[in-house]
C-alpha cells in the first residue's frame, strides 16, 4: 500500500467510524463488531470493549434490536446511512424479506442478530451482506 493509499483508507475510516457513531448511537472505538457466516444465513454481533461500559451495551442492544425489526420489514436504511452506499446482498435481502427471519439476542458483552433462510440464494446474499461488513469494518472475521 502506498502512503497515499493508506492516507485515503485512514480518511475512509474515520468517515465511518463518524457515520456509523451517527448511525448507530454508540462510539464505535468502544465496541467491536463482528460478523459469522452460517450455514442458514449468519451474525451480526455487537460487544462492548470494557466489561462495565453499561451506557455503550445498553446502546449496542437498542441498536441490534432496532436492526432486527427494520431489516424483517426490509428497511436497511441503517447500514446505507454507515456505509454511504448500500451494501452488497441488499437487494436480494430485501427482495425476500419474506424468506428471512431476524432474531435478536442478549449477549453479556452486548447482543446479536442471528439471521436465518431456508433459500440457498437468499442465504448467498447474507453471506455477501455480512463479508461487506467484515471487510468494511475490518473485523478480521472468516469471510467463509
Amino acid at each position: 500500500m502506498t502512503h497515499e493509499e493508506h492516507l485515503a483508507q485512514m480518511k475512509k475510516d474515520e468517515a465511518l467510524k463518524k457515520r456509523g457513531a451517527a448511525a448507530m448511537g454508540f462510539d464505535q472505538d468502544a465496541t467491536s463488531h463482528h460478523f459469522k457466516l452460517t450455514a442458514d444465513g449468519g451474525i451480526i454481533e455487537v460487544l462492548v470493549n470494557t466489561a462495565s461500559d453499561d451506557r455503550n451495551r445498553n446502546a449496542v442492544r437498542s441498536h441490534l434490536k432496532e436492526i432486527a425489526a427494520a431489516f424483517a420489514t426490509g428497511d436497511f436504511s441503517k447500514p446505507f446511512a454507515t456505509h454511504g452506499e448500500e451494501p452488497a446482498g441488499v437487494k436480494t435481502m430485501k427482495a425476500n424479506t419474506p424468506a428471512l427471519t431476524f432474531l435478536y439476542e442478549n449477549v453479556p458483552e452486548g447482543g446479536r442478530v442471528v439471521i436465518r433462510s431456508a433459500d440457498a440464494a437468499v442465504i448467498a446474499a447474507v453471506h455477501d451482506f455480512l463479508r461487506y461488513q467484515i471487510r468494511e469494518h475490518g473485523t478480521g472475521d472468516p469471510l467463509s
